[in-house]
């Protein structure tokens, strides 16, 4: 068990990490930039340590400025919370490097699923369900030949980033050949990833979401699902209510839910993570690596 714990984060996500922490006695250490100065977090830790001015690229993105509250706290640990550097394999690998704990995916990890392709492949190989779809596409000739395997309607979709951005559904071999070089475009300034794939579009979808945690040595234990409600057409989800309803209309649902715990264990998961189901039971997607308390 840690002694001391810094969180790499703020608001409500930081203020969850510091009371679990001081349920099973652990000091926390909250950093803030000056403009939070007087934000709850900073008052509920037991000690708070500014890391710069409000930009957040100057802050709470900073990774040498985290590092050095760490340090000069005595922090054994970093939890990064979700968003500013949950994600971010540089980050998790300077952690290493400066002896501190990483609370998350190893930096490998962060790279195999935060691709949503290289996340494919893994599925794949350890017999996985889902849905139909491709490895990375060369060029858009590539994309119409994949397009008639895969089948119409279509999602072309950007390899990294997510929030619904570097996605485009495509009807028809002529919407996919107008919308290849936009979406690249878009990806490449979105994420500084042109990579491509497609992946067959569910009309229908009940976008229920398995979260899983692992402990990096190939155990796993699912905590919880939930549904995701849509923000707008073709948005990313909003992650807003729980899974209340019924099942009974669902009789394969075990096999998506088992499919995201074979996807995870394949890779020692370590951490917490989610994988998708759509209504016929099939993984779609590769697992997030962010962490709640």
């Amino acid at each position: 068990m840690f002694r001391k714990v810094l969180i790499a984060n703020r608001g409500a996500i930081a203020c969850r990490v510091i009371r679990t922490l001081r349920k099973v006695g652990v000091a926390s250490v909250a950093v803030y930039s000056e403009a939070d100065r007087h934000s709850l977090h900073v008052d509920q830790a037991d000690e708070a340590v500014c890391i710069g001015p409000p930009p957040a690229a100057q802050s709470y993105l900073s990774i040498p400025s985290i590092l050095k509250a760490a340090k000069e706290t005595g922090a054994e640990a970093i939890h990064p919370g979700y968003g500013f550097l949950s994600e971010n394999a540089k980050f998790a690998e300077a952690c290493a490097e400066n002896g501190i704990v990483f609370i998350g995916p190893t930096p490998q990890q962060m790279r195999d699923f935060g691709l949503k392709h290289s996340a494919r492949e893994i599925a794949a190989k350890n017999g996985v369900p889902m849905l139909p779809g491709t490895g990375v596409l060369r060029d858009v000739d590539a994309a119409l030949e994949a397009a008639e395997a895969v089948g119409y309607p279509t999602m072309l979709k950007s390899t990294a980033g997510g929030g619904g951005i570097g996605m485009r559904l495509c009807s028809s071999p002529d919407e996919l050949r107008d919308a290849y070089e936009a979406v690249s475009r878009q990806s490449q300034a979105s994420f500084g990833s042109s990579n491509l794939y497609l992946e067959r579009f569910v009309t229908a979808a009940r976008h229920i979401e398995v979260q899983i945690f692992g402990d990096g040595r190939g155990h796993l234990r699912q905590l919880d699902r939930r549904v995701l409600l849509p923000r707008g057409e073709h948005a990313a989800p909003s992650r807003t209510r729980r899974y209340r309803g019924s099942y009974r209309r669902r009789p394969r649902r075990m096999d998506g839910e088992a499919g995201c715990g074979r996807h995870a264990a394949a890779g020692k998961y370590r951490g917490s993570g989610d994988g998708i189901v759509d209504p016929g039971a099939r993984l779609r997607r590769g697992s997030g690596t962010e962490l709640s308390a």
